[in-house]
């Protein structure tokens, strides 16, 4: 049902050892210096990633003229860099070496030439490194200094259905707005689409059907054919909207009109988890964990005390029943044996939520990464708009206000305002401007506790000033990501009240809508919220909830996820991994809709990437290790230098030559990085694979019916033509049908 859980782009079946005669040598690299000395840079070992600054140690060998053999070294090198989370490459700005050090007597001048030039060429040399493949390399945990703390892990309201359903969220008591171009009253605190027909109905719309109820909040039946007139129009314009979502086709959607649904409406914050059919379970290898099959969601049962466990927005919960009261259970409180769930297994992709994993220490590192930018000082300028005169309520905790009636986080302090647009800082002397690039906020913004619906913009940062541009970034907390207990969680788990008034605007939501992880692109919907549900594009009116807040900033949504043919497989296991995802929306650069500014998500990133596969290359990683004895060269913190040869055997290079290491304890050390390094070019690998092949920012691909054996477990299929006819129909909708639908 749910394609391996929360992969947002499609990611296909690679091999992670490639054929030794299609592997070209990206590293070392290669610097012939002015002098003629030939200088090779090995593979960088990243020490620490902070904000646009990436520091590493790498190898580094040296060969004169008049020289037989090179001599080794290690250097220390401070980078300034770009990030592109989208693209998943660091691009080098520039470097500083403060230190390095050979192994042999190497004249000091000598020295002091090899970093000049080193620090002249490398930004240039070294090129674009692999995001995964340096962040899963980082070999300490000192960066988790962003720890979210006080966030509300109280469980929701958790409805179970065996039944197909679908949660419907009301922001609070249903408001109704006049739409005047369809001349209905729509539900304008919903991001779906509900109108209160002329008739005196209520009418929800998603999977290209209608449904129909004598209130907002329902009970909602099957409309069938007799659907009023004027709700074609609506359709056709909610349809158009969709197929008009910047570079998106919907041409290639297939419909799935049969699928009929038990609409479960909530006006309070909720979770659906539903099988299809009563559970079937499966044991996983080595553990005392069954998961259920028939279903979108990760749900669990543990041997020795029959609990069931579901993962909701990346946190636990338990109950003795799939329809009991459900509590909190903090990850590093988890049985054991859910980290020891396989890589590779159809469930691994929970791993990335089991605190003390690698997938969950991976996650926790990739969460600080930030997306970066430059920002033209001089003409970058903020939009922001308020319901009235600005209104502006306390910050607990801090000497802050915000304001509660405009969509943008604007915060007033000591006199100054200040405000974050699309990922950008901006200050003014006025709540209504004119705003200017912000050069420094203000220190406060640290404290900003998480029952605050602006939290949001604590991560986001200023990194540097030149008289022309501001270097800033932002991590996935000012999307709703968190760092919390040794994993990342979706949203802060609080209820923020939205603002009403002539407009209507929303406040992030942490639930209902069924969001997963995924390792590249963070979060995203649930399965259940294709096919049209959402509204994606159509304004009521001057209400406009659907355009930012309920999932992240303005321009920010999570992909809404489509159908497909799938088989499950693992994102961090090695060896094969398969599996099929279609996405409406791949991750996005929110810089990327702003003027004057300047970002690495080029647009020939995925020429590169092209190049990359054909090149059967790792965006610089070797993918043939084992045939390529210079990709296995390390050095330690101390500067010594190492290779793991042929024979899986470390050496250790001193005066001039290599030896055994027979120390246990450094060959651990040595494997431990070793295997980080692997783990980083599989990952990088499998992402690069997905672009390859996922065709990103083009056509959406047709819909897949699922597996045979899947089918075999459905309801029977309640069936109706792909075209409604253009005239109201006579029939009586069938309403022992109403609840049951096709393959989902």
């Amino acid at each position: 049902m749910k394609t391996l859980r929360a992969a947002s782009i499609l990611i296909i079946l690679f091999l992670l050892a490639a054929s030794s005669s299609m592997a070209q040598d990206a590293w070392p690299k290669t610097i012939t210096a002015d002098d003629g000395t030939v200088i090779k840079v090995y593979e960088p070992q990243p020490e620490s990633f902070d904000g646009n600054t990436l520091k590493a140690r790498s190898v580094v060998s040296i060969l004169d003229q008049d020289s037989t053999e090179p001599v080794f070294g290690t250097f220390w090198a401070i980078s300034t860099v770009q990030t592109d989370r989208v693209n998943r490459f660091i691009s080098l700005v520039s470097v500083r070496i403060p230190n390095l050090r050979f192994a042999s007597d190497v004249d000091p001048d000598k020295i002091s030439y090899i970093r000049s030039v080193l620090e002249a060429r490398l930004p240039s040399v070294e090129g674009d490194l692999s995001l995964d493949a340096v962040t899963t390399s980082l070999e300490t945990d000192n960066q988790q200094k962003e720890l979210s703390k006080g966030l509300n892990n109280t469980a929701p309201q958790i409805y179970y259905s065996s039944r197909p359903s679908i949660l419907v969220t009301i922001d609070g008591e249903p408001r109704l707005q006049r739409n005047k171009d369809w001349d209905v009253d729509v539900v304008v605190n919903s991001p779906f689409t509900i109108v209160k027909n002329n008739d005196g109905n209520f009418y929800l719309y998603g999977q290209k059907r209608w449904y129909v109820a004598p209130s907002a909040t329902g009970p909602y039946r099957d409309a069938g054919y007799t659907i009023p007139a004027n709700l074609q129009r609506i359709e056709g314009d909610i349809n158009n909207s969709v197929n008009n979502e910047p570079g998106y086709s919907d041409d290639s959607i297939v419909p799935q009109s049969d699928i009929v649904s038990d609409v479960i409406v909530t006006t309070q914050p909720a979770e659906l988890i539903q099988t299809d059919g009563e559970p079937v379970f499966t044991t996983l290898d080595g553990t005392q964990l069954q998961f259920i099959t028939n279903t979108d969601n990760d749900i669990f049962r543990y041997g020795p005390d029959q609990q069931y466990y579901v993962l909701l927005s990346g946190r636990w919960y338990r109950s003795p029943s799939l329809q009991g009261q459900w509590s909190y259970v903090e990850s590093s409180k988890l049985p054991a044996d859910f980290a020891r769930i396989p890589e590779g297994s159809p469930k691994d992709d929970v791993l990335a939520n089991v605190s003390g994993t690698q997938a969950a220490r991976d996650a926790v590192m990739d969460a600080q990464i930030p997306q970066t930018a430059k920002v033209d000082r001089h003409n970058a300028q903020a939009d922001i708009t308020y319901d009235g005169q600005p209104d502006f309520d306390d910050i607990s905790g801090t000497d802050m206000q915000y304001a509660v009636n405009t969509q943008s986080p604007v915060i007033r302090y000591r006199g100054t305002y200040y405000c974050v647009d699309k990922g950008v800082w901006f200050e003014s002397f006025s709540p209504n401007g004119p705003w200017t690039v912000c050069i420094e906020r203000p220190s406060e913004v640290d404290i900003i506790p998480p029952t605050c619906p602006v939290y949001n913009v604590k991560y986001v940062y200023i990194y540097d000033v030149t008289p022309d541009w501001v270097y800033t970034g932002y991590t996935p907390g000012y999307l709703n990501t968190f760092i919390y207990g040794g994993t990342v969680v979706y949203g802060t788990g609080f209820y923020y009240r939205p603002w009403f008034g002539n407009y209507y605007y929303p406040r992030p939501y942490t639930w209902g809508f069924g969001v997963t992880y995924n390792p590249w692109e963070g979060y995203s919907l649930g399965w259940d919220f294709g096919y049209g549900w959402l509204n994606t594009g159509i304004a009521v009116n001057r209400w406009h909830g659907w355009r930012g807040g309920w999932w992240g900033p303005a321009v920010y949504r999570p992909p809404y996820r489509w159908g497909g043919d799938y088989r499950r497989g693992g994102y961090y296991g090695s060896g094969i991994v398969a599996a099929r995802h279609i996405t409406v929306r791949n991750n996005i650069n929110i810089y990327n809709y702003r003027r004057n500014v300047v970002t690495v998500n080029r647009v020939n990133n995925t020429r590169r990437l092209m190049d990359a596969r054909n090149s059967n290359t790792a965006n610089g990683f070797n993918n043939n290790r084992n045939g390529n004895r210079q990709q296995n060269v390390y050095s330690d913190r101390q500067g010594n230098v190492y290779e793991r040869n042929a024979q899986g055997q470390w050496q250790q290079r001193q005066r001039g030559r290599w030896t055994p290491v027979n120390n246990n304890t450094q060959v651990q050390n040595l494997e431990r990085q070793n295997q980080l390094r692997v783990r980083g070019e599989a990952r990088t690998q499998t992402f690069q694979s997905t672009v390859n092949n996922a065709a990103p920012n083009t056509q959406r691909p047709q819909v897949q019916q699922r597996p045979q054996q899947q089918n075999q477990q459905r309801q029977q299929t309640q069936q109706r033509p792909q075209q409604r006819p253009n005239t109201q129909q006579q029939r009586k909708p069938d309403n022992n049908n109403s609840g049951q639908r096709g393959h989902h």
